[in-house]
């Protein structure tokens, strides 16, 4: 089994060590990917213990497992706003061949990512 792209329906986004990100900490800009070792949690979708989003080691804290500052504690707050994708990342889904069967699938669906073109994420890049 691999991990390098998955997809967490909780977050609505694509997940992976394949998957280049920014780091969900609010203004933080730091680009990973998300893979196990940036995951609140340390697990898929953040375990028992973490809310699933994705840090930079600056913002990811180990205790038994490692945990983002707002799920540390026995007081569990609110987790962060995620990041968006980045348009490294829209841009490969939207041109690479690799992904032509799901662009083919997915156009035109609600809340499909497919909407938006090649050619708008090449013009933002």
């Amino acid at each position: 089994m691999s991990y390098a792209v998955g997809y967490d329906e909780h977050w609505q986004r694509d997940i992976g060590y394949g998957v280049p990100a920014t780091c969900d900490y609010p203004h933080c800009g730091e680009e990973i990917n998300r893979c196990l070792a940036h995951v609140c949690g340390g697990r898929l979708y953040g375990g028992e213990r973490g809310c699933g989003l994705y840090f930079c080691g600056k913002h990811l804290f180990l205790s038994t497992v490692q945990l983002c500052e707002r799920c540390v504690g026995k007081r569990r707050r609110r987790p962060f706003q995620p990041t968006p994708d980045t348009l490294r990342w829209l841009y490969h889904k939207m041109t690479d061949l690799s992904w032509a069967a799901w662009r083919a699938d997915e156009n035109g669906l609600p809340g499909s990512s497919a909407k938006c073109s090649p050619a708008v994420v090449k013009s933002t890049r």
